[in-house]
């Protein structure tokens, strides 16, 4: 923990954990010391959602069209534009399935999100602040969802599985991909949920309402007035 960040410890503690419990269940150890450990790593709230530094219309275009062209993570570039379109957090993008989404494209039904526990990755029903919200898709929206059907099988399908199945890896995600993306843009490292801060950001500042942008990003009005809007509107003093 002195040596590397704590997520990064975090996630090798679940590892060592599973693998000692792998060398108990063998017979090759009596006692796994590494369980438990994981659990007493708390993470800092502002490494998820607190550190509002959003990116430009202009930064944002070229961070998609970066992970379109890059040879090894154009694979992310659906889920990196999705993220940025919806202002979803990205638990509840990675655990998205064919069966939330309109027939026709019109709307996203979020209802349950990714999570990472002991045991691994695992999809938990319910949202973070509630148990499900209705997203209206836009006709970008619509399009990019058209073409991902065209790669699904069933209802059940993920829209955004791991390359070689099952769930995203999104800490991993970050400290690669995302990670290298911005370092080709020539930006200053910022978290990838400021694909979220960015989203609510540039809504306010196209006229929506901060009630309406509340309702489909499952905030609150008074937490989005509060870190977005008033951080977003341009203030002028009249001459008086």
């Amino acid at each position: 923990m002195k040596n590397i960040p704590l997520d990064s410890a975090k996630r090798l503690l679940k590892a060592l954990n599973q693998c000692g419990e792998w060398a108990v269940s063998s017979g090759l150890i009596e006692r796994n010391a590494f369980a438990g450990m994981a659990r007493e790593i708390r993470l800092p709230k502002s490494w998820e959602d607190d550190d509002i530094d959003p990116f430009t219309c202009m930064e944002r275009d070229l961070i998609i069209n970066q992970f379109k062209d890059n040879y090894y993570y154009k694979y992310y570039s659906d889920l990196v534009q999705f993220l940025f379109r919806t202002g979803c957090r990205p638990s509840e993008a990675l655990a998205l399935q064919w069966k939330h989404i309109d027939r026709r494209y019109n709307a996203i039904s979020f209802q349950q999100a990714l999570t990472c526990s002991e045991n691994g990755l695992r999809i938990k029903t319910g949202l973070k602040t509630q148990e499900k919200r209705t997203f209206p898709c836009n006709e970008a929206l619509r399009e990019q969802l058209q073409v991902l059907r065209r790669k699904a099988a069933g209802s059940d399908d993920l829209l955004f599985p791991a390359p070689r199945g099952k769930y995203i890896d999104w800490s991993n995600f970050g400290a690669r991909g995302w990670k290298t993306i911005l370092s080709e843009c020539g930006f200053r490292y910022r978290n990838p949920y400021q694909t979220r801060h960015t989203f609510i950001t540039l809504a306010l500042e196209n006229g929506m309402s901060t009630q309406d942008v509340a309702k489909i990003c499952g905030n609150s009005p008074d937490m989005i007035y509060r870190h977005y809007a008033g951080a977003s509107r341009s203030i002028a003093v009249p001459d008086f």
